[in-house]
């Protein structure tokens, strides 16, 4: 299988954004890879945000980046809805993974209401020149709900203000991921 898969294209495109000093934001941390793939970006001068509503996704974050010796992280238990009551300043770039918790409980996964309002309001915290990844996970009894809606939203993005890419590996099976790139003009 090549190397070229969702979080390759991600983390590549992310690079772009997360640089020394750069604010950034982990929407769902989930169990803290992208957090700490932020965190190696920003170095100690710069801030990532990260948030997630289930305690054990804190606590594997918060592990992941304490074994890791990164200290320029908040970890937030709370939803990505809530970004805004968190994050003051404008931010260089977020990341979403929508779905469920890698290896955790399928019943627990993100929602297109949440979603897309935590898009929204990612938005009007980047920067200009900023960018957003949402890398789409669906699939078993989850997600297909939200990733309807979620694109549907996408086209609803001023393209004065904004591109949207959605990239698609058409070749894959089983439900593959979509990815997103947002960029702020």
């Amino acid at each position: 299988m090549s190397e070229l898969n969702t979080i390759a294209l991600s983390h590549d495109f992310l690079s772009r954004y997360a640089k020394e000093s750069a604010v950034c934001i982990d929407a769902t941390a989930g169990r803290g890879y992208d957090t700490e793939f932020l965190c190696s970006k920003v170095g100690e001068t710069g801030k990532v945000y990260a948030f997630d509503i289930q305690k054990e996704a804190i606590e594997s974050t918060e592990k992941r980046l304490s074994e890791k010796g990164y200290k320029n992280a908040e970890v937030i238990l709370a939803s990505h809805s809530d970004m805004d009551k968190y994050v003051k300043e404008k931010v260089d770039c977020i990341v979403f993974n929508l779905g469920w918790l890698p290896k955790g409980d399928h019943n627990i996964h993100t929602e297109a209401e949440s979603s897309i309002e935590a898009i929204e309001k990612g938005l009007s915290l980047l920067k200009n020149g900023g960018g957003m990844n949402i890398a789409i996970y669906y699939g078993r009894e989850t997600g297909f709900e939200e990733k309807d809606r979620v694109l549907k939203h996408l086209k609803t993005i001023d393209s004065l203000k904004y591109t949207v890419i959605v990239s698609e590996f058409t070749n894959r099976t089983n439900c593959y991921p979509i990815s997103v790139f947002i960029m702020k003009d």
